[in-house]
């Protein structure tokens, strides 16, 4: 990347601002085991002047959603009117989720998380992953074997099992099979979750961009590039 690319701590900040409240951590029920994160993304289905019509899901590997129970950590700063944070239980997690070809994503239609926030009296309050930030096959084609400054935000798993949320710094490089991988090991609690990288825009300006979605090793982690859930994702309703 060039001299435009940003520092690490405005990237931080811009993540943090932008995608702060965009993931959710997950595991299996009752186990300490299975630990994950999903984020919200919103489909730009179609735009005319002053409308936006999208379609709202959470992402995740589909590795972390192969169980029956699950439960989601409810955090508090996505609730409105702010509440303590609670748990909230799944059954029949793994048939909640589409998986996306060969991808090793799988999304689930936001819906039934409305629908219980509904009914316990309160609304999500979320960030999401958008068009504007979803890497696009331009944005990936930048991506080679030099190593690229890059941001995981997810929820790695605590002393006591808690679920904070976590900004891992790294790096993102393409390897000769054209595979993007990271470049060291990955948190617990993190699969699934979601890459971001600062890309030059001329003239000391840059932009966030949203590289994919975290994937178990063996080794090191591979990154399912966002152009491709875009597409996988559009191709499930059209």
């Amino acid at each position: 990347m060039s001299e435009t690319s940003p520092p690490t701590k405005l990237l931080v900040d811009a993540v943090v601002r932008n995608a702060g409240r965009a993931t959710l951590p997950f595991q299996q029920a009752h186990t300490g085991d299975h630990y994950a994160t999903a984020f919200w993304y919103n489909d730009l289905v179609d735009a005319t002047p002053g409308t936006e019509q999208v379609r709202q899901y959470l992402v995740t590997a589909t590795a972390g959603t192969r169980f029956t129970l699950a439960q989601w950590t409810l955090r508090p700063e996505l609730c409105q009117p702010q509440m303590s944070a609670e748990l909230l239980l799944m059954p029949d997690f793994e048939d909640q989720w589409t998986a996306l070809a060969a991808l090793g994503v799988s999304v689930m239609p936001s819906e039934g998380l409305h629908q219980h926030a509904a009914r316990k009296g309160w609304q999500w309050a979320t960030d999401e992953v958008t068009e504007g930030i979803g890497a696009t096959p331009a944005d990936l084609a930048v991506i080679g074997s030099a190593p690229v400054a890059s941001l995981v935000l997810g929820h790695d798993v605590g002393p006591a099992g808690e679920r904070l949320q976590a900004v891992v710094v790294g790096s993102v490089s393409r390897g000769v099979d054209g595979t993007l991988r990271w470049d060291r090991a990955m948190p617990d609690g993190c699969v699934g979750a979601p890459v971001f990288i600062g890309l030059p825009r001329g003239e000391g300006e840059w932009k966030l961009v949203c590289l994919g979605v975290v994937l178990p090793g063996p080794g090191l982690n591979v990154i399912a590039p966002f152009d491709h859930i875009r597409a996988a994702v559009r191709a499930l309703v059209h």
